[in-house]
């Protein structure tokens, strides 16, 4: 079991945050560390609120952090540092909450402290929410991305056989524990727009699955993602709107992950498009196209390219079986962007003449198919269903097709998701 314990907080005061409206519609991905890990891309640069009207992060001065707000829904953006009389240790997590405040965490002597910080007048104010005191030395503490609500935040302490669920915010008396999930998770990914079915890539038995966690029943976990029984399958993004999936699996090409897709609760095959796999390049997702209901195919997704040269920014849809390739701008906090509902991606970026900027980049829209590559479509979804992945051969070879389908990667079916899955 994971060894954490609940810390009181100190004596509250009351907020009193700036009120928000709701500006650009959109969202992105925060890539925590576990999950970048995989994609082997670093964190990114900032980390916005589920609707996108705020986003925050660690600014540097000299040698010292300190938190920052950007809002974000406004005529023009701007930031407001939230300093506390204190530099940031490194190793300090900073999520925006939908009201304005930001949410930190400090690690300090096995101890998790949490707060909730908003600008008062020429200083900031401090909301202090309590702790999580993880005092085995083993167990690792991060945020889950922002929840789609904006209300509540959650985080996970990740033990060496169990993985403990935490409300952070939002909660009536500071940090409460949700839900005890057995084995070791990674990633985070929102299913719902209510804030009820989290993805979290679970290790066990030395395999890493996609679950289902379902926190209106107390953690219970299902069966997310499984497209063969010796594969390593990771949800990397989430689109509640469409059911649109980003994964991450070895099952076409062993050890080595490659970026697919698929639909919640669809019964078509993961694909594993060719062009989202770059030699000598990480390739992260971090932000799909929000109010695509009904076309999942059609959704923009953005994408983080790290190569030797840099960090550029790919944009993709379903539909298509071309990656367009676009250079960063100036001083984008690498990771970190948002789409607007009619396609246009919104990057945030700091420079010193500028240190707070949105970059607003307009990628090609849906093309048009043509009738071979519907034709091919085709071909595939008659392959897909029914194939799958292959078993090793009585003599040690693999006979795995290289773009291998399993014919429900996401059954649902058997979870309490199922009712919101899209078809």
């Amino acid at each position: 079991m994971t060894m954490c314990a609940i810390e009181p907080s100190a004596g509250r005061e009351v907020p009193d945050p700036e009120v928000s409206g709701h500006g650009v519609s959109g969202h992105g991905d925060t890539g925590h560390e576990e999950r970048t890990a995989v994609a082997g891309a670093p964190p990114p640069g900032c980390v916005l609120s589920a609707d996108g009207s705020y986003g925050a992060r660690l600014a540097r001065e000299g040698d010292s952090l300190f938190p920052e707000r950007w809002t974000l829904d406004g005529p023009e953006p701007y930031a407001v540092p939230l300093r506390t009389g204190r530099p940031e240790e490194p190793g300090t997590e900073v999520q925006p909450m939908s009201d304005g405040r930001v949410l930190i965490r400090r690690p300090v002597d096995g101890r998790h402290a949490f707060s909730l910080l908003y600008p008062t007048g020429p200083g900031t104010g401090e909301v202090p929410l309590g702790a999580v005191a993880c005092p085995d030395g083993v167990t690792r503490l991060r945020l889950l991305p922002p929840a789609p609500c904006g209300r509540r935040a959650y985080a996970v302490a990740v033990g060496p056989r169990s993985t403990a669920l935490w409300l952070v915010a939002g909660g009536a008396f500071g940090p409460e524990h949700v839900a005890e999930i057995p084995g070791r998770c990674s990633g985070g990914a929102w299913l719902d727009r209510t804030g009820r079915m989290l993805s979290l890539d679970r290790e066990a038995g030395g395999r890493t699955k996609a679950v289902v966690v379902d926190l209106e029943r107390g953690g219970e976990v299902s069966p997310l993602l499984q497209i063969a029984e010796e594969s390593d399958d990771r949800v990397l993004l989430a689109d509640p709107d469409s059911g649109l999936l980003l994964i991450r699996s070895d099952a076409p090409s062993p050890g080595q992950g490659r970026l697919g897709w698929g639909v919640l609760g669809s019964t078509l095959p993961v694909r594993f498009p060719t062009c989202l796999r770059l030699s000598d390049c990480a390739v992260t997702p971090f932000a799909i196209q929000p109010g695509q209901a009904l076309t999942p195919e059609g959704c923009a997704v953005a994408l983080r390219v790290d190569g030797p040269l840099g960090s550029w920014v790919g944009v993709w849809r379903p539909a298509q079986r071309q990656l367009h390739h676009l250079p960063a701008p100036e001083g984008w906090l690498a990771g970190t962007g948002l789409w607007t509902a009619e396609g246009v991606l919104r990057l945030p970026c700091a420079t010193p003449a500028m240190p707070c900027g949105v970059a607003v980049l307009n990628p090609p829209g849906p093309e048009r198919r043509s009738e071979r590559d519907l034709r091919e479509d085709r071909k595939e979804n008659r392959k897909g269903s029914s194939a799958r992945p292959e078993r090793p051969s009585p003599e040690g070879e693999s006979t795995t097709p290289a773009e291998p389908a399993a014919p429900r990667p996401v059954p649902l079916q058997q979870a309490p998701l199922g009712r919101l899955a899209t078809k």
